[in-house]
């Protein structure tokens, strides 16, 4: 019998290995690593506690996503209020973590709900409000990220950020030795974090980006299990209290309530709910989006979307006779979700009528929405394709009426006069019907964009939903454009270069570029100019999908 000839594996091989170098290039530039490995192989990986049960194919498909890195003594590591996608695992040295005081910790915990489309605040009153042609827009957002000092005066050196998800009482200190795992919450589920650490020695540290870390926790119960306990140790808790479905229960209620409920990860377009199943639980949305849709005679219908902070299976609990799902739900891409067993949920509702109340007046808007979605079926193909393009994370998205706009430019003129000559947008983008959906920043609920910047330049400014970057800690690593899905950030040359003491020291004599993208005018004291400037009113900052759809023709 002949033998068998082998695939050849060298161009798969050669792509991983560029995988790597692409991952972990911006980030060896950190001053505070002092090196940085070549890509680890299978038995190099399964030489690692956490890594020792993975088989040798599943450790080979991640491998572009683990680093080994030494970093120096009295480095800083992580700051609250950061978002990255990196875990850590100690291999060698000590970690020093400082947690910020509890009133800190309690507000970052709390979700970047959608406000119009919480239970107190359901989608069916936002239908009565027309665009704002202005630009502005309510920000009414429940809480945002507290702001971070990057910089002192008279000190020059640039602060790296990343994460840290530890129980750590608020102004404690604690140290982490070797086989301490650090910021696999945040990186699973994309929180801003809520720690300060630094390292007390020279440490190795194991390094794990999210996309290996999501498989590898749905490929072991065991990090899972570990991961959902850290959530429950050090989020769960206060994002129960600051949800509006538990507004006026009890800290005691919650507290045991916390340690009953079971955590649920998504992949994209999965299946959560199917209607005509036996419905048993509430769902709690703490992170991603939840398409429902219905099944009519001529096929599934998108009726709504559920978002960070909202529920599921009310209406099914709460009315008499249903015992069936009513509508099929599905993760639009990764979503985390808390569910509550219908135990747990009629003590909740016996035990506090204002929950009921609220509860009644969500099932009942959700009624609405269903009922709106299935009378008007152009409404509903918008919505699946508001949910597939994205737009449903864009808190002001620049859309332009193409039936009454003239090219004129006077909207990329504007912008670029009040941006020192560069225009933060592209007068160009996807097309739906009569609207165009430029090249601008959405100023996401959920912005990817953050995770990762190595200086913390890319952040949520104070008021709350625009992100913006700040010029002087920007180093130009492109990490912001090359995570924003949309196209919307841009890098543009400074005409100068990087003095020879700059830090990190990678970037001495290098070219200087900075990351350009909208910021919503926030420094001008002026509406958008975009919008301002625009002689025939074609120009609109959208926020709400109802809002897009009253725009088509």
């Amino acid at each position: 019998m002949a033998k068998q000839k082998q695939p050849d594996l060298s161009a798969t091989v050669i792509k991983r290995s560029e995988q790597f170098r692409d991952r972990w290039t911006t980030f060896g530039e950190h001053s505070g690593i002092l090196e940085l490995s070549e890509q680890l192989t299978p038995a190099q990986l399964k030489a690692f506690e956490p890594l020792k049960s993975y088989d040798e194919n599943f450790l080979k498909k991640i491998s572009p996503d683990i680093s080994l890195a030494t970093w120096k003594k009295d480095a800083v590591l992580y700051e609250e209020g950061s978002y990255i996608d990196i875990a850590f695992y100690v291999v060698e040295g000590l970690l020093s973590v400082r947690a910020p005081s509890l009133q800190f910790r309690a507000e970052q915990a709390r979700p970047i709900f959608d406000a119009e489309r919480t239970m107190v605040s359901p989608l069916s009153t936002s239908r009565e409000k027309a665009p704002d042609k202005s630009g502005s827009k309510s920000l009414d957002m429940t809480v945002f990220q507290e702001q971070v000092s990057h910089s002192k005066p008279g000190v020059s050196e640039v602060t790296f950020l990343a994460t840290m998800d530890i129980n750590v009482t608020g102004g404690e200190t604690i140290t982490l030795g070797a086989g301490s795992f650090a910021g696999e919450l945040g990186a699973s589920i994309g929180w801003p974090q809520a720690a300060t650490a630094k390292t007390l020695s020279a440490c190795k540290l194991l390094q794990i980006r999210m996309p290996a870390l999501k498989l590898m926790k749905r490929k072991s119960a065991e990090l899972k299990t570990r991961i959902d306990k850290l959530y429950r140790d050090n989020a769960l808790l206060f994002q129960l209290q600051s949800s509006p479905l538990f507004e006026g229960c009890d800290k005691e209620f919650l507290r045991e309530l916390k340690d009953r409920v079971e955590l649920i990860s998504c992949d994209s377009n999965e299946t959560i709910a199917t209607e005509g199943d036996q419905v048993d639980c509430l769902y709690l949305v703490r992170s991603g989006f939840i398409k429902l849709s219905q099944n009519l005679e001529r096929g599934p219908l998108v009726v709504t979307y559920l978002s960070k902070g909202m529920t599921l299976g009310e209406t099914e609990l709460l009315v008499d006779g249903v015992t069936t799902w009513r509508l099929t739900a599905q993760s639009v891409e990764h979503a985390e979700l808390v569910k509550l067993s219908r135990a747990d949920f009629n003590a909740l509702i016996q035990r506090y009528p204002d929950v009921k109340n609220r509860l009644w007046r969500s099932a009942v808007a959700r009624i609405k929405e269903a009922g709106h979605g299935k009378k008007d079926i152009r409404h509903s193909q918008f919505l699946d394709t508001a949910l597939k393009e994205g737009l449903i994370q864009g808190n002001s998205v620049l859309v332009i009426d193409l039936d009454t706009c003239t090219r004129c430019d006077d909207c990329v003129r504007a912008c670029a006069d009040t941006h020192d000559g560069i225009p933060r947008f592209v007068r160009e983008g996807s097309k739906y019907e009569n609207l165009l959906i430029t090249r601008a920043c959405y100023h996401c609920r959920d912005p990817v964009c953050l995770v990762g910047c190595p200086t913390g330049a890319i952040r949520r400014a104070s008021v709350g939903d625009i992100v913006e970057i700040d010029d002087a800690l920007c180093i130009g690593c492109m990490a912001c454009a090359n995570n924003c899905p949309y196209d919307a950030i841009t890098m543009r040359e400074t005409g100068t270069t990087w003095p020879d003491d700059a830090l990190p020291s990678a970037l001495r004599g290098k070219d200087r570029l900075i990351a350009t993208k909208c910021d919503l005018c926030n420094s001008t004291g002026h509406d958008p100019a975009c919008v301002s400037s625009c002689p025939h009113g074609s120009a609109f900052r959208v926020g709400q999908v109802d809002e897009f759809f009253k725009l088509l023709s």
